[in-house]
């Protein structure tokens, strides 16, 4: 037995409410299914033989008892087109992102089922969907930029299908950040992400702390080509100058550079000026990790409000060629160049 999920227009050949031939008396007695009731309306619902089935169709969906789980939550969202890359191969951050904290204080293994849902409301979309998305699981909580940097927990697989269901069985409590992900995207999509489990559990969306932002070009050329401070021409780097207009000393500042693929590229801070220089985040290494192909960020979260120095690197020294910076902050501030 199927069912049509726009619940009308049903098989109609062997099996079928009008198959006049197939049913006997002891097949609808066993499955307690008449079908001249079954013509006087169309629910979408019917029977149909199994050669036909495995040779029309190529998908289906299985029902399941949802409250099966004590727990569950979910939201309903719209991620549009001109929100972040339209390849996320590089960059996630912009993905629309959720923190899953699991409550099981017990330790006994807890079944947790996360499932994406995309909105279709059109036939033709239904018939023809050349939207492929997926969840990607992080363990953490936080913020996640890079698709494998670190690796996911949950390496999701996109798939041209409304419905993309995650299963985890977990102990104890944990973190986790679950990542929307689009193949492709270019058309703005409307959602519902759903949690259903075993366990206690809170799921909330991780809100864009930045509110102000600035984009720069620059390029390194000649002697500011000055590689990783691994080399003495290190000093010799592009600087920007970027100051924070606030005395807090919970700021947010995210920088992002964009260069020739070829190369590797990394960012450092370095603060010049600032109001609070025990802040949580001036505490901890202000650069952006590891040496990265044409793509880095340098996220710098609970910083003093203040001056800071920025330098853009590639890893070897005398890589030419020019670059973009892209500057968000959670207060106002001011950007120039200083080199």
């Amino acid at each position: 037995m199927l069912k049509n999920p726009w619940s009308h227009l049903r098989w109609k050949g062997r099996y079928s409410e009008s198959d006049t031939q197939s049913w006997t008396a002891e097949l609808k007695a066993a499955l307690n299914y008449d079908p001249v009731s079954a013509q006087k309306i169309d629910n979408g619902v019917f029977w149909i033989d199994y050669d036909s089935f495995c040779h029309f169709y190529e998908c289906i969906y299985i029902n399941w008892k949802p409250d099966l789980f004590k727990h569950t939550t979910c939201f309903h969202h719209t991620w549009t087109s001109k929100e972040g890359p339209t390849k996320d191969m590089y960059n996630i951050s912009d993905n629309p992102q959720y923190t899953l904290k699991l409550k099981n204080p017990s330790n006994s293994p807890a079944a947790v089922w996360i499932l994406l849902t995309r909105h279709i409301t059109d036939k033709d979309d239904f018939a023809n969907n050349k939207e492929f998305i997926t969840v990607f699981v992080y363990q953490g909580g936080s913020r996640v930029y890079y698709p494998y940097n670190p690796a996911p927990y949950k390496d999701g697989i996109k798939i041209n299908s409304p419905h993309y269901l995650c299963k985890m069985v977990e102990s104890g409590n944990q973190s986790f950040t679950l990542v929307v992900s689009q193949y492709e995207k270019v058309n703005t999509i409307h959602y519902t992400l759903r949690v259903y489990s075993q366990c206690e559990f809170s799921l909330n969306k991780i809100v864009n702390p930045y509110k102000h932002e600035k984009e720069k070009t620059g390029e390194w050329k000649g002697v500011t080509a000055g590689g990783c401070a691994n080399y003495p021409t290190n000093k010799n780097n592009p600087i920007y100058q970027v100051t924070l207009d606030s005395t807090s000393a919970s700021n947010h500042l995210l920088v992002e550079l964009r260069a020739p693929r070829e190369y590797s590229v990394g960012i450092e801070a370095k603060p010049v000026n600032i109001h609070n220089p025990s802040a949580q985040g001036n505490q901890q290494d202000l650069t952006s990790g590891s040496y990265r192909n044409g793509y880095c960020i340098l996220s710098m979260e609970n910083i003093s409000g203040g001056v800071y120095n920025i330098i853009p690197s590639t890893f070897l020294p005398a890589k030419e060629g020019h670059f973009i910076l892209k500057f968000s902050s959670s207060c106002p501030m001011t950007v120039s160049k200083l080199r």
